[in-house]
């Protein structure tokens, strides 16, 4: 499941990370690594940002970059 498919409320872990290049270093490099607990807050009302949780803190990302990030809830 992609972390973009996700509604408010629900989550689960990173299995990994599908963006290549720039994109899924920046990912990494935000914490979204395997094995990582993640949950999605809140979605904009058009889809773009997504709102999630990850760790202790919130991270807002854009709708083609959760759609990078892969899950099982």
């Amino acid at each position: 499941m992609l972390l973009s498919a996700c509604r408010p409320g629900q989550g689960g872990r990173v299995t990994r990370t599908l963006a290549e290049g720039p994109l899924g270093q920046r990912l990494m490099e935000m914490g979204l690594i395997e094995g990582a607990r993640v949950q999605v807050v809140r979605v904009a009302p058009l889809g773009d940002p997504v709102e999630i949780r990850l760790n202790d803190y919130h991270l807002s990302l854009r709708k083609a970059e959760a759609e990078g990030v892969e899950i099982e809830p």
